[in-house]
């Protein structure tokens, strides 16, 4: 799936500290959700559908990821 991600609006967690391990999430048309490296903001993202985002923030507030604290 090709998405144009020129117009879209990057954010960070308000959670997020100063350190360089941040991604960005932008809210894009039709239920979209686009991931970035905040260190590399012109490289790849990531594009869910609503349906995977959904299974994809569950799985984070799961800790299913083992995301260090």
């Amino acid at each position: 799936m090709s998405v144009d991600l020129a117009g879209a609006q990057w954010f960070k967690s308000s959670r997020s500290s100063a350190g360089k391990e941040c991604v960005e999430v932008a809210f894009l048309d039709k239920g979209l959700v686009g991931v970035r490296d905040s260190k590399n903001p012109t490289g790849p993202a990531l594009v869910f559908a609503p349906g995977e985002w959904d299974v994809f923030a569950a799985g984070i507030i799961r800790g299913d990821f083992n995301f260090p604290a």
